[in-house]
């Protein structure tokens, strides 16, 4: 088995802070290039709501601007010394955009975080850790919370 390069979304929550040791020490073992992406949720898009676009697109522009400000500080410690560390910001639907880069950039693994949402909670936002493993064209090891 080769694993060249992984993908580690995140959404910068602890679950994904619980995902990203795994996905820091499974790159340096390997050798492998580590992309992190966050996804910017587009909820008109999703959401097949109507909004005036100019106003939205600011509104985006912010968001993916502040997003990335994150991405580019985050897990600076867990990350140290490793090389080939890609970060990107998208925009989109999360579980749609991050099967397609998955796909786009012929990632051999994807490591990602879980929330264990129930209730509501499931039901308005779903599982994007599930869909992902169900669509993704590569192995997905997902990463839960311990229970203490």
């Amino acid at each position: 088995m080769e694993i060249r390069s992984i993908l580690f979304p995140t959404d910068f929550s602890e679950g994904s802070s619980q995902a990203l040791q795994y996905a820091a020490d499974i790159a340096r073992r390997y050798g492998a290039k580590l992309y992190l992406l966050y996804v910017v949720h587009e909820i008109v898009e999703a959401g097949g709501w109507y909004v005036p676009h100019p106003s939205m697109d600011n509104i985006y522009k912010d968001l993916v601007r502040d997003a990335q400000k994150e991405l580019d500080e985050y897990g600076l410690e867990e990350l140290k010394g490793l090389n080939g560390i890609e970060r990107r910001v998208l925009r989109g639907v999360p579980h749609e955009v991050i099967v397609k880069f998955a796909s786009d950039n012929r990632i051999d693994l994807i490591i990602i975080g879980t929330h264990g949402r129930k209730g509501i909670d499931r039901i308005l936002f779903g599982s994007t850790a599930a869909y992902v493993v169900r669509h993704a064209p590569c192995p997905v090891l997902t990463v839960r919370l311990p229970k203490y």
